[in-house]
């Protein structure tokens, strides 16, 4: 089975964050939210209070598959902030582990230096942070282990398409049927 990190800072865009849980999980992929900010409860930008499974400093990062960074303000600049974080993720594209981000959060992934000649695609107005990226304007953009998307009219594109890339396209396309998601 496989397992993914979801991770939560103070500020992040809600929907981004859980309704990729909400797919990935009715997948049967696992799914674990870690938080960033010592405590396990985090507040999104809307205020609203989520519990984390795990906390940062308790992953074991070797049994992940894969992380996720949501977008939203100051979510995605906490999440820039934080040096386990950009660590993590460079060291995941190095193997070849799945980098996955929406909304602002693009923008952690070119200061990193990891966009370099792929495509990639972002909140409108953050395009001169992807460093690197060819940046296209669809709703999700996939390159290789690299997946980013615009914002949270595209979400549930985002966490399709991740599943696609965990558990295969029919898993998503079946789905997509039953949550009555139209492509």
């Amino acid at each position: 089975m496989k397992k993914i990190g979801v991770f939560l800072a103070e500020g992040f865009e809600e929907i981004e964050g859980l309704t990729v849980v909400d797919i990935l999980r009715r997948v049967g992929i696992e799914v674990e939210t870690i938080s960033i900010m010592g405590t396990k409860e985090v507040h999104g930008s809307h205020k609203i209070g989520v519990l984390a499974d795990t906390l940062y400093e308790d992953v074991d990062f070797e049994k992940l598959d894969g992380v996720v960074l949501p977008g939203g303000l100051p979510g995605t600049t906490n999440l820039g902030a934080h040096a386990g974080v950009v660590e993590v993720i460079r060291s995941f594209d190095a193997v070849g582990k799945l980098v996955a981000a929406i909304c602002a959060a693009p923008s952690v992934l070119g200061q990193a230096g990891l966009l370099q000649g792929k495509d990639a695609a972002c909140y409108p107005g953050f395009e001169d942070k992807l460093t690197g990226a060819n940046v296209i304007f669809e709703e999700v953009a996939e390159s290789g282990n690299i997946i980013t998307s615009r914002g949270m009219g595209t979400t549930i594109a985002f966490a399709l398409r991740i599943t696609a890339y965990l558990a295969g396209e029919e898993k998503a396309k079946d789905l997509a049927e039953k949550i009555i998601y139209r492509q």
